[in-house]
């Protein structure tokens, strides 16, 4: 097993791969489905989040053993390089990976656990939530920035940014880093990252409205090709679902 530690954290070191033996022991903190298992632990006064990545389909731990980075090591690198570009996300602490003869086994990514009042969620399940327009803006002019600095989130889903109040204004952090590109975005990109955020129509058009002049473009041009973008990747999401409900039930039959 292989741990990298961030020099700020390396006296955490041992602690963290105590945890990592009994990782089983620890309740879930966080509802992720069957994909990954997050998991809040503290240490030393200090709290921390540990993500563990499920374990890769055989093709895929030797992919990840040789030639493609593993999720963990892409997110403790995603998050130096936010920070650097002064786009809050929780501090990185340490990757963890386990190898063996196949290829990739297991892999777990630590970061610092900040506290925060809500995820972007809660804007869709909560239309009448206080300060609702102003926070959808504030969300919307951050993920402005990100485009500006030249971050493509590819998982920019509704539970992947933390909402944190402050006195006089909201800071947005991201979570989730490890799927993400680097570079030039162009206008269509823009607006195709949208897309994952929600199905509600009313959402996007406020999306919109904002997002329009900071790219100085037509508000309604920005809405139109923002909702097309959305129900493109919401019928491919709807379409593979379909599908793989389908298998499982003729795997199910066959028994």
């Amino acid at each position: 097993m292989g741990i990298y530690v961030s020099n700020k954290y390396e006296s955490f070191k041992d602690d963290i791969l105590k945890i990592i033996a009994d990782f089983d022991t620890y309740d879930n903190s966080f509802d992720t489905g069957k994909r990954n298992s997050i998991k809040k632990v503290e240490i030393k006064g200090t709290t921390f989040v540990i993500k563990s990545f499920k374990k890769p389909l055989f093709f895929n731990q030797f992919i990840y053993k040789y030639f493609r980075k593993s999720k963990a090591k892409r997110s403790f690198e995603y998050a130096s390089s936010l920070l650097e570009l002064g786009i809050k996300t929780p501090p990185s602490v340490a990757y963890i990976e386990h190898f063996n003869f196949l290829g990739l086994q297991n892999s777990y990514y630590i970061s610092e656990f900040i506290p925060y009042d809500i995820t972007f969620r809660t804007l869709i399940d909560e239309p009448d939530y206080p300060d609702h327009k102003n926070i959808v803006e504030g969300f919307t002019k951050f993920t402005f920035n990100l485009h500006e600095k030249g971050v493509e989130f590819l998982d920019h889903s509704p539970g992947n940014t933390l909402i944190v109040k402050k006195e006089d204004h909201y800071d947005f952090y991201l979570v989730d880093l490890n799927r993400m590109k680097f570079g030039e975005l162009d206008y269509e990109q823009r607006l195709k990252n949208f897309a994952r955020l929600t199905r509600k129509k009313s959402l996007i058009e406020q999306i919109a409205t904002t997002y329009a002049p900071l790219v100085h473009k037509d508000a309604v041009e920005v809405f139109e090709k923002m909702w097309s973008y959305n129900q493109q990747f919401h019928k491919k999401f709807d379409n593979e679902k379909r599908i793989k409900s389908i298998l499982l039930n003729r795997k199910y039959d066959l028994k």
